[in-house]
């Protein structure tokens, strides 16, 4: 077997690892319920507007300093 044939054995069997680390994982995961999808926005909601208006104030200040 010549390098070029190892390479594309070992290229094959990554991609049949990770297909199969896929599978494992789509069966551990569940479907979540109305409540804790519920919950999952209100929590991603409040984080992103934090974050915008943690960098809405930083860039007031820059603005402030730079003028």
């Amino acid at each position: 077997m010549d390098y070029q044939q190892s390479e594309e054995v070992s290229w094959k069997s990554k991609i049949r690892s990770f297909i199969n680390k896929c599978r494992i994982v789509l069966r551990v995961t569940k479907k979540p319920t109305k409540q804790e999808f519920t919950t999952i926005v209100k929590v991603s909601g409040l984080g992103i507007l934090i974050i915008g208006f943690i960098g809405f104030a930083i860039q007031m200040i820059r603005q402030l300093l730079i003028k």
